[in-house]
Parts: structure tokens; sequence; C-alpha cells
């Protein structure tokens, strides 16, 4: 099992070429096949806006935005790729943003995005574009933040394990990467033993090492249930170079009103962070 096709969301964000730059890293390491994509905005007239010279004014200048703005992000795609000989190939498609990621993420192992940026332009990527794609398109994210990457990721991850339906599939989806890392930490934060869970986070560690994962198992508490800024610290003790999650266990309102690890980690990563719904 690994990677055969790493989807990468390229737009004229700063951040586009490290995770081109990234997605050939981990391409090379699991040969496979890269797509960049980007998405050319629709337009949208202002409803006050006769037809007419107006009307036609306002298509201009955007044909002359999405033109300019498609031009960057190929420059930074076929800049990355270079002539290193890589399997790869360049799309560009009309339409809302969220839904084609989503769309062409179905036919993807792993799809590539970037954090969002803290004060992004008014035409720029919508910010919870990670989210969007991680919860509708049923394939694991990886985003970049938007800081950049120090190394690639891999060597040292981090799991966080609660035994939802969201860490399942968050740790199936990066199970190519757990496997290839030197160390796997199981991050299990205010355990509850149970009937079937005697000692938290002892059965996934059990189930990765039959895939031939290196894990080890690492129970914490969260003071004021601040279980974000707990993987977080961790993350940062362990000089982990990426996070793996599922996110959004509870509804994404009750994690807006209450927060939540969730929109914590989306907001504050300090390493790339594979997720899953």
């Amino acid at each position: 099992m690994g990677f055969k096709t790493i989807l990468v969301h390229c737009d004229t964000d700063r951040g586009t070429t490290a995770r081109v730059k990234l997605a050939l890293d981990l391409a090379d390491r699991f040969d496979a096949h890269v797509i960049g994509l980007h998405v050319r905005q629709v337009f949208q007239a202002p409803a006050f806006t006769d037809a007419g010279p107006a009307m036609d004014s306002l298509y201009r200048t955007y044909e002359t935005a999405v033109k300019a703005d498609e031009a960057i992000a190929t420059a930074a795609f076929r800049e990355a790729v270079g002539r290193k000989g890589y399997s790869s190939e360049w799309r560009v498609t009309d339409g809302y943003v969220e839904e084609v990621m989503v769309a062409q993420a179905r036919y993807a192992d792993l799809v590539i995005v970037g954090q969002a940026e803290p004060d992004p332009p008014p035409t720029a990527t919508p910010s919870d574009l990670a989210e969007e794609v991680a919860m509708t398109s049923a394939r694991p994210v990886l985003i970049v933040p938007h800081i950049g990457v120090a190394r690639t990721p891999g060597k040292t991850v981090m799991l966080c394990w609660n035994g939802g339906r969201e860490a399942v599939r968050a740790a199936t989806g990066a199970l190519p990467l757990l496997k290839a890392a030197d160390q796997t930490i199981v991050l299990v934060v205010d355990p509850k033993s149970g009937v079937d869970h005697e000692e938290p986070g002892a059965d996934v560690a059990q189930w990765l090492s039959r895939h031939g994962v290196k894990a080890t198992v690492q129970r914490d508490t969260a003071a004021d249930s601040d279980v974000g800024g707990v993987i977080l610290s961790r993350a940062a003790d362990h000089d982990v170079d990426l996070i793996v999650m599922g996110i959004y266990g509870h509804s994404r309102m009750r994690e807006m009103v209450l927060g939540g690890a969730s929109r914590t980690l989306l907001a504050s990563m300090t390493v790339p962070l594979l997720v899953a719904h």
C-alpha cells in the first residue's frame, strides 16, 4: 500500500512552491504521480450591475485577473518540477475551488493543500478549503503550514488517537507514511479505560506494529480541555515533523462555539498536518 497519485492544489499563494516541492518529495519516496491543479474562479457579476458596457468592462477585468493568476500558478508548478523526470501533469479547471478539489480528490491517494493565511486577500482561496476537502472527499488531506516546512515530513510522526471513526480514517490514510517513519508516537490525551481499552492506545499500537510501524504510546492529560495545546506541545517536545489526526469528531458548529483540537491545530499548526474525517 502506498501513495500512487498525489493531488496538489496550486494557487497564487506564496506557499504553492512549498506544497509542490513536498508533493514531489513524496512522489520520489513512493514512486507516485503528481497532479498539479489550478482552479480558475468563476465570474460573478454584481447583482446591481446592468448589462452593457459596464458588464463588458467587469468581465475583461476578471479575465485579466484569472489569466494572471493561472500564469503565476503554472510557473510555480513547472519551476518546481523542472527537468528531473517526475511523473507529473498540470491541470487547469474553471469552477468553485472547493467543488473541483473534492471531485478530483476522489481519484487521488493523497491531497495536499495549504493552511489558510492569517490575513488573506478577498479573492484568495477559501480559508476553509482544507476542511471542506477532508470532510467531503473521503481522502486523507495533508495540510502544509503557511510558514512552510523545514524538512520533508515522515521521520518522526505523531498520531493523535481517541478511538473515534475520524482517528481511524486518519491512521489508515497515513499508513504509508507511518510505515516509512523512524518513529511513530501514538498520543492519547485524557484516556478513558473501559472494557475494551484497559490500556488506551495499546490496541492501535499493536495494529500498527503488524503493519511494520515502529509505534510507542504516550498518554497525557489536558488541563481545561485544551487538547489542541497538548498536541502542539508534545509535537515540539519530540521534534515531530508530521501530525496525523481525525478532524471534527464533534460538529464544526460546536467546535466554533466551544473550541476544539481541530480548530486549534488548523489555526496554529507548526508542522504539516495529515487529516481525515
